[in-house]
């Protein structure tokens, strides 16, 4: 992940051994009058908390930081605008260290003994299940990004949100991409290959069915454990495969980049390589498997920084200014923890408060929010169903808009994958 921007902390403090931080935000008013009213307004109410505990270090760092980065965007944003009715906004993060027994210990914290007002949910569907268990005990609605993998919304939980497309329909507008070629052109042979996580093994069976369908045929299909350090040995039984696709449910950006070097190593170009996360980190992606090595590979996501909207177009632009780097190096994780602020903040508004009971209720209305992502709705599990998944692909070092062809902002998907360099 991009070098963590330099913040200013109020205050930090080690407890139980874990790094607390609660970070301040400071705002400028807007050149409209109004806007100054505002966030003058704000200034002199009394603050409101929302605590979330990232994965700082461990697996899911990269990720974890780059939320933290999305949530820092969005509560600046949100002050400008007066903070949420007309309370300033504070992040109070607690690092989970990417483990699920830290994320239980980190939301009792918040909720229990620094009465947050409200909470975001952690990284990962692996560590929000926990999360929200605690969540619910104290009756706090949880709104996340990144949760939506099918066991979250099959655990019982009443308060848990995604914001996100469900993950276990990501792979499908690959999948139906590559059963619509024509048969002359149409892969062959396909590898299925995952960690076990709940992210990304709901993701593969579904692509599989309709790969078979098409008449592709798997030559591998295979689980490997989630605490693997060493892919070696799981990306040369790929390479010695040769099959014309690979689907990588991978959740990091180093699961990726291991295979790619195997796949360097033992001369192995798939005609198609896609993975469920990772490619989706921009810069970080590049640095890791080598410039000009990330040109072809596809990533399934709702969302890529020339996503056509304003305010995600408007959201890039603030996060460069802030962070530096480039708009391609702005990854998806950074959108959706945007998202979760600004479906958080229709909540607030639309109930008059902080009633987590309320917010809960309003969120399965069947009301329609907006985010920088898209439309927003959730059904009774707290699915978000009206986004359509879309696969994009990297092509002359940016990621760009591919899958569906005939969707607005698609370019035409590089088709073999282009050699390694």
């Amino acid at each position: 992940m991009r070098v963590l921007h330099r913040q200013k902390f109020s205050r930090a403090l080690l407890a139980s051994g874990t790094l607390a931080v609660v970070a301040t935000f400071a705002w400028a008013g807007h050149s409209s009058s109004a806007s100054a009213h505002a966030a003058a307004k704000a200034a002199s109410a009394s603050p409101i908390t929302i605590g979330v505990s990232l994965s700082l270090s461990g697996d899911f760092s990269a990720d974890g930081q780059a939320y933290q980065k999305g949530y820092e965007l969005w509560a600046t944003d949100q002050n400008k605008a007066g903070g949420l009715l007309g309370h300033p906004i504070k992040l109070d993060v607690i690092s989970d260290a990417s483990n699920p027994a830290q994320v239980v210990t980190n939301y009792e914290k918040l909720i229990g003994s620094n009465r947050d007002q409200l909470v975001f949910a952690p990284f990962s569907t692996l560590l929000t299940i926990p999360a929200a268990r605690v969540a619910a005990r104290f009756g706090y609605a949880m709104v996340g990004g990144s949760d939506g993998g099918p066991t979250v919304f099959s655990a019982g939980l009443k308060n848990v949100f995604d914001v996100s497309i469900p993950v276990k329909n990501n792979l499908v507008t690959f999948a139906q991409w590559i059963a619509s070629m024509p048969k002359s052109k149409r892969p062959k042979t396909a590898a299925y290959v995952t960690v076990n996580d709940p992210f990304t093994q709901p993701q593969l069976p579904v692509a599989q069915a309709i790969l078979k369908k098409a008449g592709v045929k798997t030559v591998l299909n295979k689980v490997f454990p989630a605490e693997a350090t060493d892919y070696s040995a799981i990306a040369g039984q790929v390479a010695g495969a040769k099959p014309d696709v690979v689907i990588l449910g991978s959740v990091d950006v180093p699961t990726v980049s291991a295979f790619v070097h195997v796949f360097i190593q033992q001369h192995y170009n798939p005609k198609a390589f896609i993975a469920t996360s990772g490619p989706d980190q921009g810069q970080q992606f590049i640095n890791a498997v080598g410039a000009g090595n990330e040109n072809g590979i596809f990533v399934p996501n709702g969302w890529y920084p020339g996503f056509r909207k304003a305010d995600s177009q408007k959201m890039v632009k603030q996060y460069v200014a802030k962070y530096g780097g480039t708009p391609s190096g702005v990854n998806a994780d950074v959108a959706e923890a945007y998202s979760v602020g600004q479906v958080l903040t229709q909540a607030v508004e639309a109930t008059h408060g902080f009633n987590q009971q309320k917010i809960i209720k309003y969120l399965k209305s069947g009301v329609t929010l907006n985010s920088v992502q898209g439309p927003v709705k959730f059904n009774n599990l707290g699915e978000n169903l009206a986004q359509k998944t879309l696969t994009f692909q990297w092509q002359g070092g940016k990621l760009d808009q591919v899958i569906p062809t005939n969707s607005p902002g698609s370019v035409k998907p590089l088709y073999p994958k282009p050699g390694w360099k």
